[in-house]
Formats: structure tokens, sequence, C-alpha cells
């Protein structure tokens, strides 16, 4: 068989499958128009390779975006921590200043 014909036919396959990914919302435009470059480029041999290729980039995006969730919970948790403390501080500095004023006015009388 001509190897244009056999182009011709992986590139339909590669790009029906694309197609339908990005309708079902299994991927976004972005990845789609990546991927779609990447068939393309004759990147993937077949319809099996580019799906394992799928689902490896949705698990690294989940991933990284499951990391960076926690990072910023992580973040936020601090933020809040550093702000009781330096609050919890004021407190006691305040408490500190009344307790030697009181001792100051009894010193005097």
């Amino acid at each position: 068989m001509p190897q244009k014909i056999i182009w011709m036919r992986r590139m339909r396959v590669l790009r029906r499958l694309l197609k339908r990914y990005r309708e079902a919302k299994k991927i976004d435009r972005h990845l789609y128009h990546i991927l779609y470059m990447k068939c393309k480029g004759n990147v993937f041999r077949n319809k099996r390779v580019l799906m394992e290729y799928i689902h490896k980039k949705k698990a690294d995006q989940a991933r990284s975006k499951m990391l960076s969730d926690q990072a910023e919970a992580r973040r936020n948790r601090v933020r809040e921590a550093r702000k009781r403390r330096e609050e919890r501080i004021a407190l006691k500095k305040q408490e500190l200043l009344k307790s030697f004023a009181k001792e100051d006015e009894l010193a005097k009388k």
C-alpha cells in the first residue's frame, strides 16, 4: 500500500480520536492543539500510543494541580498561624504594659 495512503489513514484515525476526546471534554482545547501538532509531526505511531500519552499528560496535570493546591493550603495555614501569633504577642505586650503601669501607680502612691 502506498505510504501516502497509510499516512492519511493514520492521520485521520488520530485526528478523529482527538476530536472525540475534545468533544467529550476529556481534553481541553489547549491540550488538543498541542496533541494535534504532535500528530502532524509524526510523534504518535498509532491510536494506542496517543491514548497512553493523553492519559499520562492528564495524570501529570492532576498531580501538579494537587501539589499546587497543597502548597497554597500550606501557605494559607502558615499565614493564619503567623497572624494569630502576632495577635497573641501584641496582646501579651499590652497586658505587660498595663501591669507595669499599675505597678508604677502603686509605687507613686
